[in-house]
């Protein structure tokens, strides 16, 4: 659509060398990854999140590094979920935090105090623009690039997924905190410090690094049919009709019949939405946007927009920044048997991307609103 903010893709790319590691000729933390621990800015305090609910340590799904236009901050973000069965689409069960540094030195950091005070108003980076995706200098030979001329699409941005970052190395681990529970309604409550602490070792996932593309790319190579399609495989292959089978749960159940068809319309609708815009890239784990509109896979609660709670930092709205897709699910590998399941996962943040400039102490990473919904199979069939 013109006008709205760019859509830039995550995919899973080669194996990260080492458990967690960067290995490229950028500082770990410049790192877009999926898996592995989270790595720590310069300046901000590791965090060991814990799951509200059962207690245990919080795995690390996906790391993203997305410093914004017109700021003078790194930027990342740390996605965490509990592994648990009971504990996946729970609020208390996620936590998404944001750490940032200031590359400035201290007259910069003044003169950032002062425009802080005023109305802030920032532009996504072309994400890959400044991100160590995969760890390699040799742009032919990058794992990325063998990955893009296997989807016939290296001309179109390889040159875009290869640029690194020139910092000192550093390492921390993040956190990160907010969501929904499993019905689909908002937590508004203000984020929590609980379960920030944990007495033995958290779960990893193997660490993949991310490579990122734009959405725009794919457009020619969509088959306008394929989306039905696929719905029709999906049903198919569950042995399942989504809109007969919401008409039964609800039948018997009293209330208004016309209400029920119309919701089991809509979210048939939601979800074949879904499905065709992700039919242009089926391997997309991530989709990233700044500013732009989620992309849910059934129906939210009519007053989202408005249960989003404010930033609890500064008081500023927040907006939606990225999502992870369903293909995450297959993709978090393990030397045990650890999963998390979910339809999609939606991290609001601070639309002014506040952050304290006292660059003279550690800073605690802030945490951000997670929206969590199930996946179909999860939330309407059990």
């Amino acid at each position: 659509m013109a006008g709205s903010p760019p859509v830039l893709l995550g995919l899973r790319d080669a194996a990260m060398p080492g458990p967690g590691r960067g290995g490229g000729q950028g500082p770990a933390w410049a790192t877009n990854k999926l898996g592995g621990s989270a790595d720590r800015l310069p300046s901000v305090r590791p965090g060991s999140p814990c799951c509200g609910l059962c207690g245990k340590p919080l795995a690390h799904l996906v790391q993203v590094y997305c410093p914004l236009e017109g700021s003078p901050f790194h930027r990342l973000l740390n996605v965490f979920a509990c592994t648990e069965r009971g504990c996946w689409g729970a609020p208390r069960g996620w936590k998404v935090l944001r750490s940032q540094y200031l590359q400035a030195q201290e007259q910069e950091t003044e003169d950032f105090r002062a425009k802080q005070k005023q109305e802030s108003s920032f532009a996504a980076k072309d994400w890959c623009d400044e991100a160590d995706d995969w760890g390699v200098s040799d742009e032919a030979n990058s794992p990325a690039c063998a990955s893009l001329q296997l989807l016939g699409l290296n001309e179109a941005v390889s040159s875009s997924l290869s640029r690194e970052i020139e910092c000192a190395s550093q390492f921390q681990q993040l956190n990160l905190s907010e969501a929904t529970d499993g019905s689909g309604s908002l937590n508004t409550h203000p984020p929590v410090s609980e379960g920030m602490e944990m007495s033995s070792p958290a779960p990893v996932f193997q660490p993949f690094y991310i490579s990122v593309v734009d959405e725009e790319d794919y457009t020619g190579f969509l088959d306008t049919d394929h989306a039905d399609k696929l719905l029709k495989e999906y049903q198919q292959r569950e042995g399942v009709d989504l809109e007969q089978l919401m008409s039964e749960r609800f039948a018997g159940e009293g209330g208004n019949e016309k209400y029920e068809k119309s919701e089991v319309k809509s979210m048939d609708h939601t979800f074949h939405k879904f499905m065709k815009r992700i039919s242009l890239c089926h391997e997309q784990i991530l989709r990233y946007s700044w500013g732009g509109q989620p992309l849910f896979i059934t129906c939210p609660p009519a007053n989202i927009n408005k249960g989003i709670p404010a930033c609890s930092n500064c008081g500023s709205n927040r907006i939606f920044e990225f999502q992870l897709m369903p293909a995450l699910v297959s993709m978090l590998q393990s030397d045990s048997d650890l999963s998390v399941e979910f339809g999609t996962v939606i991290v609001y943040t601070c639309e002014r991307s506040c952050w304290p400039t006292d660059f003279n102490t550690h800073q605690t990473p802030l945490e951000e609103f997670i929206f969590v919904q199930e996946d179909p199979d999860q939330r309407l069939f059990k």
